[in-house]
C-alpha cells in the first residue's frame, strides 16, 4: 500500500425537512473536504498478524474498507495477494429476510467458493457460531451477538488468504470472544495474513507481530507491538486535565504551579504503570513566615483517597521565606497505581504554626497512569505468597 488517500464531503448545511427543500429548491449546496487519510503507505507481509489503532476518527476504518474495495482511493496503490475475506461491519453481506443457512451460502459464493462447497461447509459455520437451533430462523430475528458469531464463522470457513477484521467482535458475549481469541491462534499458527482494527491493546500484545498507529489521517507510529500500544494509550489520554479549584485561598502564599515530569525532564499528564512519579509544585510567598508545610492527597477519579503526604521546608536551610520568594519542591514517588485517572489535591500551611491550612486547592494537579492490563483496586501492592502443605498420608 503505498500514498493512500481519502477524503470525503462533508455539507456544511444539513436539510432537514421536505418543506424546506421546496421553499429552497435552488440553494446551492455547500460542502467541506474531510481529509480522512493523507498519505498512508505500509506493508503487509504474507502470514503476518497486522494490528491498525487509533483514536476514534483516526481513518482506521477507512483504511480497512480501502483494503476490502468497500470504498475507492483518491490516490496511491493497493496491491494485494490472495483471496480476501473481510468482517468489517456487523450485517454487511446479509439479506435480513433470508435464514442463516442461506445467508451462508450467499457469503460464502460472495467470498469466492462455489454453492455446494458452501453447503459442505454449512455444518461447521453453524457448529462454530453455535446457532444449531436457530439456523432456518430469518436473521431479521437474530440478535446483534447471534449476528457477529455467524459472520465471524463464515469468515473462518471461507478459507480466505487475507482476513480483515475489525473492532466490530467486541458485540459478542465473553464466551464467544475468546473462542475468537482461539481461533486467531489457529489461524496464525497457519500462516494466515490477518489485518485488525482493534482499540484493545492487550489483543495487539498477544497476537500481532506489528502494528501500526493512525493519528488524523497519517501514521504516527508503526512497528514493535509494545511500543505502538503504549504511544497509543499516551496519545488517548492527551487533553484530559480538569481545571483546579481553590477551595480556601490566602493573603500569604499563592500556587504558581503543580505539575509531574517524566523522564526526560518535560512536563507530562501521562505516565506508564510502574514509572516513578516526579511531582513538582512551585508556591509563591506573599507574606513572610519561617517555613511552609505542603501536604499532598493522592485521589482515584471517584474521589477515593489512595495516598497522602506531606514535604516541610526547612528553615535553617532556607531561612525566612520573604514575599516575592517561589518555593520549589519536587517529590519522587514509587510509582504503584494500576491503570486510570488520578487527581491530586494539594493544602499548604505556615511554619511553625502548622495547625490551619492557609491555602487548598482541589484537583491541582489531573494525570492518568496508562498500562495494557488493567487491575481492581487503585494500586498494586508488592507481594511473594509462601504455600505450606502440611500432613496427609494414608485415610
Amino acid at each position: 500500500m503505498g500514498d493512500l488517500r481519502k477524503s470525503f464531503q462533508i455539507p456544511t448545511h444539513k436539510i432537514d425537512s421536505l418543506k424546506e427543500r421546496v421553499v429552497h429548491p435552488l440553494r446551492p449546496r455547500e460542502y467541506r473536504d474531510l481529509q480522512a487519510l493523507n498519505g498512508i503507505t505500509f506493508d503487509v507481509r504474507k502470514g503476518e498478524f497486522f494490528g491498525i489503532v487509533g483514536r476514534n476518527g483516526s481513518g482506521k476504518s477507512t483504511l480497512l474498507k480501502l483494503l476490502a474495495s468497500i470504498y475507492r482511493a483518491d490516490g496511491g496503490r493497493i496491491r494485494m495477494a490472495g483471496r480476501l475475506a473481510p468482517f468489517i461491519e456487523l450485517g454487511v453481506g446479509f439479506n435480513l429476510d433470508l435464514t442463516a443457512r442461506e445467508n451462508v451460502v450467499l457469503n460464502g459464493v460472495m467470498m469466492g467458493l462455489s454453492p455446494a462447497e458452501m453447503r459442505n461447509r454449512l455444518e461447521g459455520v453453524i457448529e462454530f457460531a453455535e446457532l444449531q437451533d436457530f439456523v432456518d430462523l430469518k436473521l431479521k430475528n437474530y440478535s446483534s451477538g447471534m449476528l457477529v458469531r455467524l459472520a465471524f464463522s463464515v469468515m473462518m470457513e471461507a478459507d480466505a488468504d487475507v482476513l480483515l477484521i475489525d473492532e466490530v467482535l467486541a458485540v459478542g458475549d465473553a464466551a464467544f470472544q475468546q473462542k475468537c481469541n482461539d481461533a486467531f491462534v489457529e489461524m496464525k499458527a497457519r500462516g494466515k495474513t490477518i489485518v485488525l482494527v482493534t482499540h484493545a491493546m492487550a489483543t495487539v500484545e498477544s497476537f500481532c507481530d506489528r502494528a501500526m498507529l493512525i493519528s488524523n489521517g497519517e501514521i504516527q507510529s508503526l512497528g514493535d507491538p509494545g511500543e505502538v500500544s503504549r504511544e497509543y494509550l499516551r496519545l488517548n489520554f492527551e487533553g484530559g486535565s480538569a481545571s483546579a479549584r481553590t477551595t480556601q485561598g490566602s493573603d500569604d502564599l499563592r500556587l504558581d504551579g503543580a505539575w509531574l515530569e517524566g523522564g526526560d525532564g518535560k512536563e507530562t499528564v501521562n505516565v506508564e504503570a510502574g514509572e516513578e512519579l516526579c511531582l513538582r509544585t512551585r508556591v509563591e510567598i506573599l507574606c513572610e513566615t519561617p517555613a511552609i508545610r505542603v501536604g499532598y492527597t493522592l485521589v482515584d477519579e471517584n474521589g477515593f483517597g489512595v495516598s497522602q503526604f506531606t514535604t516541610t521546608t526547612e528553615p535553617s536551610e532556607t531561612g525566612p521565606l520573604r514575599p516575592g520568594q517561589v518555593v520549589t519542591l519536587e517529590a519522587r514517588i514509587e510509582n504503584l497505581l494500576t491503570p486510570g485517572r488520578y487527581f491530586f489535591h494539594l493544602g499548604v500551611k505556615r511554619e511553625p504554626d502548622s495547625r490551619a491550612t492557609v491555602l487548598h486547592v482541589e484537583r491541582a494537579l489531573d494525570f492518568h497512569v496508562f498500562g495494557l492490563e488493567p487491575d481492581l483496586g487503585a494500586i498494586k501492592l508488592p507481594h511473594t505468597i509462601i504455600t505450606a502443605v502440611e500432613g496427609g498420608g494414608d485415610r
